[in-house]
This record gives C-alpha cells, sequence and structure tokens, in this order.
C-alpha cells in the first residue's frame, strides 16, 4: 500500500471522489464522517471510521488507530442561506470542529493538512478573474467561517509548523465512480436543472435577468469534481515532499452564465422544461471567475473538462440516482 492519509468527512459529495480518485492514485485511504449529511455508500469498500469532528474522544482514537502521513479536510456546513439563518450551528461545525481537529492532528503529531476552502472567502469581488491575493470581504456568515479557517491555518503554521494547503473552490459540479452530487436538500444549480429534466421538479428558476452579463443572467466558473480531485492529489504531493504552506484558487477560469448552463442542460438530455425567471436573490454576485494561474504554474495543475462534460457524466449519475429511487 502507498502512504496513508485521512479525509475528513470523505462520504460527502467532494470527500467522497477526491478520496477514490487518492486510492486511484496509489495512497491508503481512510475516511473520519459522522454521515451527518454524507451517504454510507459513497463511501463504497474504503476503510471509514465514524466519528464527530467536535467530539475529542472520536478524533483521538481516530489517529491513534491511523497513523496517517496528512490529512484532507472536507467536513464543513456549506449551504449559504443556512448559515445566514443559522451562524450558531455554522461557527460551531466548521471553525470549532477544525479546531478540534488541528488540536488532534497536533497530539498525534500529524502536520500537513490539505483544506477545502471557498471562493465566498473573497465576497463580492472588485476585480474578476478573481486572484489569490484579491481582497477578502465575505458577504455571509459561511464564507466567513471558512476565512476564519484560513487565518487560523496561517496563525498555526507560524506557532506550531503546521504546513497546509488551502483550496479556494468556486462551483464544483460533476460526477465520476458512480457516485454524484446527492444533497438534502438540494441548492446548486446543475442538480436542480437536471432534477427538472427528470421530472422531480415542476421547473427550474432564473433568480434575477437584469445583472451587467452577457445575457442580464449570473455567470459563475464550474469546475468538474475531477479536476478537483488533480488539484487535491498534487497539493497533498506537494505537502509530502516537504513544500511550504500555500493558497490557491481552484475553478475553470471560464464564465458561463446561468441561461447558458440551463441551455447545455437541454442540449444534453434532449429534453426541453420549464424554466421561470423572477426577482434576484439578496447577496448574488454577478460574475464570480477565478485566476487558477497561481496553481498552473506552481504545481501544473490545468482544467480538463468542459461544461458539456460535467453536465454530461451528472445527468448519467442522475438518472442511476432516479432509477433506484423507484
Amino acid at each position: 500500500m502507498g502512504q496513508k492519509v485521512a479525509v475528513i468527512g470523505g462520504a460527502g459529495y467532494i470527500g467522497s471522489h477526491i478520496s477514490q480518485y487518492l486510492r486511484e492514485n496509489g495512497f491508503e485511504v481512510v475516511i473520519f464522517d459522522n454521515f451527518s449529511t454524507g451517504h454510507r455508500e459513497s463511501v463504497k469498500d474504503l476503510t471509514f471510521f465514524e466519528g464527530n469532528l467536535l467530539n475529542v474522544v472520536d478524533l483521538d482514537r481516530f489517529f491513534a488507530e491511523h497513523k496517517v502521513e496528512a490529512v484532507l479536510h472536507f467536513a464543513a456546513f456549506s449551504l449559504v442561506g443556512e448559515s445566514v439563518e443559522n451562524p450558531a450551528k455554522y461557527y460551531y461545525n466548521n471553525v470549532v470542529g477544525t479546531f478540534q481537529l488541528l488540536e488532534a492532528m497536533r497530539r498525534a503529531g500529524v502536520g500537513r493538512l490539505v483544506f477545502s476552502s471557498t471562493a465566498a472567502v473573497y465576497g463580492e469581488p472588485e476585480l474578476v478573474p478573481i486572484s489569490e491575493d484579491a481582497v477578502q470581504k465575505p458577504t455571509n456568515p459561511y464564507g466567513q467561517t471558512k476565512l476564519a479557517v484560513e487565518n487560523m491555518l496561517r496563525d498555526f503554521q507560524k506557532a506550531y509548523s503546521l504546513e497546509y494547503v488551502s483550496l479556494r473552490y468556486f462551483n464544483a459540479c460533476g460526477a465520476a465512480y458512480e457516485l454524484g452530487e446527492w444533497h438534502e436538500p438540494e441548492s446548486h444549480l446543475i442538480p436542480l436543472v437536471l432534477m427538472t429534466a427528470l421530472g422531480q421538479r415542476e421547473k427550474c428558476f432564473i433568480n434575477g435577468n437584469d445583472y451587467p452579463t452577457k445575457d442580464g443572467t449570473c455567470v459563475r466558473d464550474y469546475i468538474h469534481v475531477l479536476d478537483l480531485a488533480s488539484a487535491h492529489l498534487l497539493a497533498l504531493k506537494h505537502l509530502l515532499a516537504g513544500g511550504g504552506s500555500r493558497v490557491y484558487n481552484l475553478g475553470s477560469g471560464e464564465g458561463y452564465s446561468i441561461r447558458e448552463v440551463i441551455e447545455t442542460c437541454k442540449e444534453v438530455t434532449g429534453i426541453d422544461f420549464p424554466v421561470e425567471e423572477r426577482e434576484r436573490r439578496a447577496g448574488d454576485p454577478a460574475t464570480l471567475i477565478a485566476s487558477s494561474g497561481k496553481i498552473h504554474s506552481e504545481l501544473g495543475w490545468s482544467v480538463t473538462k468542459t461544461l458539456k462534460d460535467i453536465v454530461s457524466d451528472a445527468w448519467l449519475w442522475h438518472q442511476k440516482l432516479a432509477e433506484r429511487k423507484k
């Protein structure tokens, strides 16, 4: 077996894909999850430990039983709207939970971490595409919790020699390994649109059509979960080779409007489903596109999947999920 790594939150959408990808690339993977939002079947045949980030006993037992060389951390709540309604839940899990994880890692002598961060740390961007040194002014508690953790990582690195790579994702999507995006409730655009195509929803919505963009709808940067996985592998290898702490954006560098995503879904599925336009949602920036030049130049990462690839892979998975639910 290869080097052993822990995936915290490995039963969730992104964590489960990256766990499979790491195994495929020669790592021994052990998952830590409490299955509060992840799915047991997403772990497949990987080793897992059922535990809670907020339980010190669980964390210490996990690190005692599994001598790992690095940790990849995905165990966060990530619904923006919910974070506004219930910020305590987000600060407790995302910030206090990560603090408990870092302290358990210190006690166990594990000093390398790949952290799942977010473009939400930037808030409303002043310049697009967004670079890593852009002003960080989150517009919601979810983004604030991720920024708080990034600040904590920097302080731990200075004081305790923790080495970390923080990866700020834009919109992760797509499917692989017979896994896919399966949130309850679902809030992400591509799954919602594909669920409409399957007849599981009456219609899909465009929230605002008067933005200063090419067609009046919000523009976002979508990245396939396999491209995301390859970036995590490079970040992990960088840390294991003794590389220093880094912060990178992860996006395609391409911007697609909500309308373009819906049209791509119609093209891939061959289904013309109802779309309703309604008022803007509060706090939605017009355009969010990543500059991923830094990780490309420093680690050699590049995007391989198009929006059509993303939708096609997600469509195959959603059809299979619909069959299983019958």
